[in-house]
């Protein structure tokens, strides 16, 4: 289960930037989670809560935010999300398109109480 240590990861930029703020206190850290990252959110949920449990951390809210695939079309640059597996744009029926979104796996943001 890679979600455990991806989680683990967010626990390690967390505590970077609590170091960053002294006398502040994280206290919710947002990720994108893009369709394509191959990231299974509950499992990432779970994870991120079994690591802060019982630990200064676990009043941090893990907010996820999750991506949809988006693809633009090299001939009309229509932008659009693809369904069914389907690369063809919608507008003008080409199918030479590119992904321009869903393969995110960033942290967004950290709210942080000082």
């Amino acid at each position: 289960m890679h979600e455990l240590g991806i989680a683990a990861s967010i626990l390690e930029s967390v505590q970077s930037e609590a170091l960053r703020h002294p006398g502040g206190r994280i206290t919710k850290v947002g990720v994108k989670i893009g369709e394509l990252c191959g990231v299974d959110r509950d499992a990432l949920q779970f994870g991120f809560e079994v690591l802060v449990k019982d630990t200064e951390w676990e009043p941090v809210v893990l907010d996820l935010e999750y991506i949809p695939r988006v693809q633009r079309c090299s001939k009309c640059a229509h932008q659009f999300r693809m369904t069914d597996f389907d690369p063809q744009c919608p507008q003008c029926g080409e199918f030479l398109t590119d992904c321009i979104g869903g393969e995110e796996l960033d942290i967004a943001y950290m709210e942080v109480d000082e």
